[in-house]
């Protein structure tokens, strides 16, 4: 593998930093050379979130060219539409979705429908991967907030970093009380 190119979009208060830091470390213990940066747009609750996730034999820049993402997870619909064009066709890049909308506090629009969200990023890549995410996690901890972990472990079926080295980055990353039930989670994302 020369390299992989993960993109992550959400809004602040999603744990987007954190799944940045897991792949991180992941990625270090599997001893690849990696990079990776995080945009934030409104660094508060509500505010779009990017970041930039890059591992391999040798990576120079920490930022994904357009149209050279393999991977997109989008922990809101809406931002996944906006790092849409991260997104190829002739790549495959594979878009995991969490169909849990958050509008943002500044908007006066109206939020699109969810199939218009994805028919729009269809024209980037037809590999798309919706997940309940939210609730699967609110319904197996009480809080929705674990959803990114959920997404983790469905995402690693195409990620290639190995389970425990994953694993282990979440024991660095996560508090020690939280993490067993951030495990359960994770595992359950990657039984689906």
């Amino acid at each position: 593998m020369k390299e992989y190119n993960i993109v992550l979009s959400g809004v602040g208060g999603q744990g987007l930093l954190t799944l940045i830091k897991i792949l991180d470390d992941a990625a270090m213990l599997q001893g690849y050379d990696l990079k990776s940066s995080e945009l934030h747009g409104l660094a508060q609750r509500g505010g779009s979130v990017t970041g930039h996730v890059r591992f391999g034999k040798k990576i120079y820049s920490s930022l994904i060219m357009e149209g050279e993402a393999d991977l997109v997870i989008g922990l809101e619909p809406l931002e996944a539409l906006r790092s849409c064009y991260y997104g190829s066709q002739s790549n495959k890049t594979i878009f995991i979705i969490n169909n849990q909308k958050i509008v943002p506090p500044s908007t006066s629009k109206e939020y699109p429908k969810l199939e218009k969200i994805l028919s729009n990023i269809k024209k980037f890549s037809s590999k798309q991967i919706i997940l309940n995410a939210s609730d699967v996690a609110k319904e197996v901890s009480g809080d929705e907030m674990m959803s990114n972990i959920y997404m983790l472990g469905y995402a690693s079926k195409f990620i290639p970093l190995k389970k425990e080295n994953i694993l282990k980055a979440m024991s660095i990353n996560i508090k020690p009380k939280y993490f067993a039930i951030n495990k359960k989670i994770f595992n359950m994302g990657l039984d689906v």
